[in-house]
């Protein structure tokens, strides 16, 4: 029983973190690329009406509010996946902190992939050009493409990272058993 109270507080913290990740996220890419969130993102979640340009008193607020709004909800499915994963564990205390730990393998991951997406658009995209919607007036161009390709790296990052999160979380319970094991042969 109380695993499966543990599984619902795991995914009750999951989009918690995973919005917390957004808000972390989009406070980088906002001072990368401020047109982002000026000229797209605050428009796509609905903070301003269309217009040229969205223009707020303190910005990183409304940059938090994307954030969240737009990764809470991947910590559903994240949550919930890995918290089913961890009822292989021995009892509650395990199970909560390996799959915490999951979680945060999950985040380091979508962060390194969003890095990488990052790199990418910065290095090749940008030069490249891109068959995205590009707002008409933009004034720096390449960290809108750098800024857009971190965002779409970052949700493969997540699937990535929900892959690498259940794999630590099985090797966890692997080494929880060998350690159980390794002190009932050393009490003998």
């Amino acid at each position: 029983m109380k695993k499966y109270l543990t599984l619902i507080l795991i995914i009750g913290l999951a989009p918690i973190i995973g919005g917390l990740y957004g808000i972390l996220h989009d406070q980088l890419t906002y001072t990368i690329s401020p047109e982002y969130y000026t000229k797209f993102k605050f428009y796509q979640f609905g903070l301003m009406d269309l217009g040229n340009e969205a223009i707020f008193p303190n910005p990183r607020i409304e940059v938090s509010a994307v954030g969240f709004m737009a990764t809470w909800w991947m910590g559903l499915p994240i949550g919930l996946i890995l918290g089913l994963v961890g009822l292989v564990h021995k009892d509650n205390k395990q199970m909560f902190r390996a799959t915490l730990k999951a979680i945060i393998v999950t985040v380091i991951v979508a962060f390194t992939t969003g890095l990488i997406g990052l790199a990418y658009g910065k290095l090749y995209l940008a030069n490249t050009g891109v068959d995205w919607w590009l707002p008409d007036n933009l004034i720096d161009t390449s960290n809108f493409v750098a800024v857009g390709s971190m965002h779409n790296f970052s949700y493969l990052g997540g699937l990535t990272g929900l892959i690498a999160g259940t794999i630590y979380s099985v090797r966890q319970k692997r080494k929880y058993e060998a350690t159980n094991i390794d002190d009932k042969n050393g009490s003998l």
